[in-house]
């Protein structure tokens, strides 16, 4: 089973902005060594918390030193954006880090209202344009466009031996049926909502079998994990992400990612210890053998070709060691 890690650049309470995008080259870094296939960054815009709103230029910093791992975003929101910049970009990337280099889309605002109107005038249009504009991006990829087109003598230079490898990221069967139908990878986030997971994974396959394309259809299923030495380690590591998005709800998520002791005395409303027991049955965290069982549940209910963990720690060594542990039980080191 191929592992392969999504990093949202997590900001600790005890930690700088900085400090946090260091600990995220360390990740990258440290998922080479233990044998993760690639390591992933998302996009995100004044988020309190998140440190990466440019995955293009935090993929250029970790690529410069890194030397094996494949990198991607997770994802580029694509809405906000020309494709022949986003292509110039990626192209750019593949052309320094030859054969290393994956593309992520989403439709999402990740961030605010207010983030969304001041990063484009345009962005409902842009979601609604969407699969338009993955055509033109695909096409700027491959340096393929027709030669009656608008854009057919444009190369997004410059253009590198492999081109990118283009993923679509999503939790819908609106996803999943566009994924299939433009013939690309599909990544479900199973962290972020695992309604009709297997059924919408199961669509992408089903629309993608109906149309001839160049490759095999190709899922990853993305989902929240925790690993430590023994299972009370585990849950105790994991308790600061999931109170950390109680404060984020409240509007208090901005002093970031809360100790483990800051955490256990988080005063909680009986609504809010509800949604806490909630949340833990919907994340996975054990010791490594019982975190590699439920992977392998997870593997087998999706029919997964890889999984991809996202893991949010207070301290970045818990995070580094959850991610060993896990490629030890797996035997990737």
């Amino acid at each position: 089973m191929k592992l392969s890690i999504l990093d949202q650049s997590p900001i600790s309470a005890n930690q700088t902005a900085k400090e946090a995008l260091e600990a995220s080259l360390k990740l990258a870094q440290h998922g080479e060594k233990y044998g993760y296939s690639r390591y992933w960054i998302a996009e995100h815009h004044d988020l309190s918390g998140l440190a990466c709103p440019a995955p293009e230029i935090m993929l250029s910093y970790i690529g410069a030193q890194t030397n094996t791992i494949r990198i991607g975003s997770g994802a580029v929101l694509l809405p906000y954006y020309k494709p022949y910049k986003v292509a110039e970009a990626f192209n750019m990337l593949a052309t320094l880090f030859p054969d290393r280099i994956d593309i992520g889309l989403g439709r999402a605002p990740g961030g605010s209202a207010e983030a969304s109107q001041a990063l484009s005038d345009h962005f409902l249009k842009g979601v609604w344009s969407f699969p338009d504009s993955i055509n033109d991006l695909l096409h700027f990829l491959d340096n393929d466009f027709p030669e009656d087109h608008p854009y057919a003598k444009v190369k997004a230079a410059p253009i590198p031996k492999q081109p990118p490898h283009p993923w679509l990221l999503g939790t819908s069967k609106k996803s999943a049926i566009l994924a299939g139908e433009k013939g690309i990878s599909y990544v479900f986030g199973h962290f972020m909502s695992d309604k009709d997971g297997p059924a919408i994974v199961e669509q992408y396959r089903e629309v993608y079998s109906k149309t001839p394309h160049k490759e095999k259809p190709y899922v990853i299923i993305a989902a929240t994990v925790f690993c430590a030495e023994t299972t009370e380690k585990a849950e105790e590591i994991a308790l600061s992400s999931l109170i950390w998005s109680i404060q984020r709800e409240r509007t208090e998520g901005n002093k970031g990612v809360p100790s483990i002791e800051n955490a256990k005395n988080t005063p909680l409303s009986f609504e809010e210890k509800t949604k806490l027991k909630a949340m833990k049955e919907k994340i996975i965290f054990g010791n490594p053998a019982e975190v590699k069982q439920r992977l392998d549940q997870l593997q087998n209910q999706y029919h997964a070709d890889e999984l991809m963990i996202v893991t949010i720690t207070y301290d970045p060594s818990d995070k580094y060691e959850s991610y060993r542990l896990i490629a030890k039980e797996y035997k990737e080191l």
